[in-house]
């Protein structure tokens, strides 16, 4: 059996959230499937299957939602004759998700045309490169592909919307101001007649629903014969309930009840041009959902400097490979992710890190595409290209959050799934009362109630509420660094009662510096740290290499070297003897100590580690050594506390730094000492104790942990092991991320929250005031076309609350100052 794999497909043909559970329900149905998740909002499905693609899209034909194909280019290589044609066709629709392939001997290309979602272009190039034939994207599908396409969806819409509104417009005239003005249908009966002013309106509203108003047709009735109505059926049945009763009120009257021969032609075409409006402006608000993606794409480069035969020419960057040289010159975007061969720069780093402070570079450094190079030159050698750069990987990471469903959604789908039905139900029910209890004329009344309540009922709004705060939520967390790799972290996150955090890498800068000299006995600071440095440079113990980089750039030579394993060195300096090491080996040599343990100590208890340095058998100096605190970490963790959150320290350094440094910083917690499998054990006492925890960590140590808490955060300077373990990745090792996180998780959930508070009561509220409880105290009913007016509006309330989660700021915004280098105290 084949191992499970994750499709993502994108759906056509959904109308409204019902839809959702019906393209759930096809998909779960293969055999092979065992999730399926629909995203209304983004239109797409994360299928988890071990079948073929093929048996996924026919099933999606089959219930009426047909997965989306695409078209790429490719220039292929290596062709010679019509066998080599046959023979790259039949790799390429080897693949299950390719529709079709047409390859040119004469232009040397293929067109592939492709299920969107399921392969991808770089893919198809490789499925040529195997058959023997070199291939490279000549025109790759998703530059700009799909925005283009929605662009030009939204204009067709528009112009439908605006063709509708100039058909409608006569007939509200003609119908409506008669009755707001007397005179002016005094003037229509004299001048044009009642016949004939609802013949006109006959054929303007005949035009309209068989012109712009046909796509609820097409849609609405297919999906009635299945048994399985969507939004599209209930305007279609609304609007061809008022036509047919208006048509038969214009033609055969006499078949109606006395009094009851209205026409309703008005309402059938201005609810067509309200919702048509409605969804015009639903899809320029959803466009702007989508602009976190669309940004990260375009900070990418089209071209990049090559270096050929000494010589740099552009080329574009679906060409560039692993181990191309590459110039990039001041203010340009660095093209793929590289290493630095030659140069120095700043390179602005802040669309991956969310950090605005520009990281220095230098050769061996390496530098991230779509970065910013500062002002100074470099030269660089391609590491990974493509799919495989830090960039595709977060826009990868950012489409499966936003495209991923949240436990929350699960409810929301399961009273979309009967809602329509219900209210179909209800239409019915509202009709039957009006007509068995209704006044004379209760006809007229009864379907003017009946049509409301199809019209006004809206499943599209709750159906938005949770997916498109999700997309604008993880959207703007990725653009401050945040990313969400598994879409229910969004929601636990939220419901986190403890943060527990490691020590070594995340609290801390995870290398050992020299924080603190202090002389004794008349030595000269500076002459003790640097014969401290020389004799240190022949370790590769880290406290040792500390002291190193703390000293000068120019070191004196040894004569003499030797090491006593577990307490220190001695060496000969420019004829003094040199020793360096714990206070037993200063005990062994006769040093006495006295002047610098009093500050050895207080050290110790502060979490460092003290070393002593003696020159030809006096007492020196005493070197303290610490890993020091990341900046913004007790920012960072004052504001964990605001939040009323518990912080735990969970580490397997010794007990007596690890509280030193809890005590400095307030963290509550402290599990010290123990290994691995032991911070589980921690992790669960803790989860016991306070509730939904989230553990932060970055080393290959932490993965078990990261997998065991219900919330993992890995900081992004860490491991791959620990990024690939966790639900929520910091692109920088600052602690300030893991408030980012927490306060969008927080700012999401209640938008969400507001957005299906809105629209559950929308239709809890309006679907009885459609249906005319408030006759009796009014004597009013709601006209269709204010009911259209309120259905259309109600989705765009919900997307326009979940756009504001893009003003969302950095719960800690950065400071420069908090980068600068700290001296070492004396």
């Amino acid at each position: 059996m084949a191992a499970p794999q994750t499709t993502q497909l994108k759906i056509s043909g959904m109308g409204c959230a019902s839809c959702v559970g019906r393209v759930e329900t096809a998909l779960r149905d293969v055999p092979g499937v065992s999730d399926a998740s629909v995203n209304f909002a983004t239109e797409t499905a994360q299928v988890t299957h071990d079948g073929p693609v093929s048996a996924l899209t026919d099933a999606l034909t089959m219930a009426g939602y047909p997965a989306a194909t695409r078209q790429s280019t490719l220039k292929i290589g290596g062709m010679n004759c019509a066998s080599c044609v046959a023979k790259i066709e039949r790799a390429l629709t080897a693949d299950p998700a390719v529709v079709d392939a047409q390859v040119n001997l004469a232009t040397e290309s293929a067109q592939v045309t492709y299920i969107d979602g399921a392969t991808d272009p770089r893919t198809l190039a490789q499925l040529s490169e195997d058959a023997g034939y070199p291939a490279r994207v000549a025109q790759a599908a998703n530059d700009g592909q799909t925005d283009a396409a929605k662009s030009e969806e939204a204009k067709a819409l528009t112009r439908s919307t605006v063709f509708a509104a100039v058909l409608a417009l006569p007939v509200f005239v003609l119908e409506m101001g008669g009755h707001m003005i007397p005179a002016f249908h005094h003037w229509v009966q004299a001048t044009l007649g009642t016949q004939t002013s609802h013949l006109i309106q006959f054929a303007l509203t005949s035009v309209l629903l068989i012109g712009p108003g046909r796509v609820f047709y097409a849609k609405g009735i297919p999906s009635l014969l299945r048994g399985s109505p969507d939004m599209n059926a209930l305007v279609a049945l609304g609007t061809g309930a008022a036509y047919l009763f208006s048509v038969t009120a214009t033609f055969t009257p006499q078949v109606l009840p006395q009094g009851s021969a209205n026409v309703y032609f008005e309402a059938a075409s201005v609810i067509v041009v309200l919702i048509l409006l409605g969804r015009v402006m639903e899809a320029r608000a959803k466009g702007r959902t989508g602009a976190a993606i669309r940004k990260l794409v375009g900070l990418q480069p089209k071209t990049a400097r090559v270096e050929l035969d000494g010589t740099f020419i552009d080329r574009a960057i679906a060409d560039i490979t692993v181990g191309d040289i590459l110039q990039i010159r001041p203010g340009e975007r660095v093209p793929v992710d590289a290493e630095v061969l030659e140069g120095t720069s700043y390179v602005d780093e802040s669309m991956i890190t969310g950090e605005p402070v520009p990281v220095g570079k230098s050769p061996a450094d390496q530098v991230v595409g779509g970065t910013v190079n500062g002002t100074g030159a470099l030269r660089v050698r391609a590491t990974r290209v493509g799919a495989d750069t830090v960039l595709a990987q977060v826009i990868h990471m950012v489409e499966q959050a936003q495209g991923a469903k949240l436990p929350i959604q699960g409810l929301v789908d399961r009273i979309t799934a009967w809602f329509v039905p219900a209210v179909i139900a209800v239409s019915l029910l509202t009709i039957a009362v009006w007509l068995i209890f209704g006044p004379a004329p209760a006809l007229p009344m009864a379907l003017v109630t009946g049509v409301s309540v199809l019209i006004i009922a809206c499943p599209c709004a709750m159906g938005l509420a949770t997916p498109t705060s999700i997309m604008v939520g993880t959207g703007r967390a990725a653009e401050l660094g945040v990313l969400f790799r598994k879409g229910d972290a969004l929601q636990q996150l939220q419901q986190a009662r403890v943060v527990a955090l490691d020590k070594t890498g995340t609290l801390t800068m995870g290398r050992p510096e020299l924080e603190n000299v202090t002389t004794a006995n008349g030595f000269d600071r500076a002459d003790v740290l640097r014969l401290a440095a020389a004799v240190e440079a022949r370790s590769e113990h880290p406290i040792a290499s500390a002291i190193t980089r703390a000293g000068p750039a120019e070191l004196p030579a040894l004569s003499e070297f030797e090491s006593f394993t577990g307490l220190g060195v001695r060496a000969v300096i420019e004829d003094r003897s040199v020793l360096i090491g714990s206070p037993r080996l200063m005990a062994q040599n006769g040093v006495d100590l006295t002047d610098l343990k009093p500050e050895a100590d207080q050290r110790a208890t502060e979490g460092a580690t003290p070393l002593f340095i003696a020159i030809d058998g006096q007492a020196a100096a005493m070197l303290a050594v610490s890993d020091p605190v990341k900046p913004g970490t007790a920012q960072a963790l004052g504001r964990l506390h605001d939040m009323g959150l518990t912080l735990a320290m969970v580490t397997g350094d010794n007990a007596r730094t690890a509280q030193a440094l809890a005590d400095k910083l307030g963290i509550d917690h402290v599990t010290a000492e123990v290994l691995p499998d032991g911070k589980l054990a921690a992790i669960n006492a803790l989860r016991d104790q306070f509730g939904t925890l989230a553990f932060v960590g970055d080393g290959i140590n932490d993965a078990p942990a990261l997998a065991a808490a219900d919330i993992g955060v890995a900081i992004g300077t860490g491991t791959d092991v620990a990024i690939e373990t966790a639900d929520v990745v910091l692109m920088s090792g600052d602690l300030r991320g893991v408030t980012n996180a927490v306060e969008i998780s927080r700012r999401t959930m209640r938008n969400i929250r507001q957005n299906l508070g809105w629209a559950f009561g929308y239709n809890i509220l309006l679907i009885p005031v459609a249906a005319g409880v408030l006759y009796p105290f009014s004597g009013h009913l709601l006209s269709p076309a204010l009911a259209a007016g309120a259905m259309a509006l109600s989705s765009v309330f919900v997307v326009s609350n979940a756009l504001r989660l893009r003003r969302v700021r950095a719960s800690l915004p950065e400071s420069a100052q908090d980068h600068s280098t700290q001296s070492v105290t004396s």
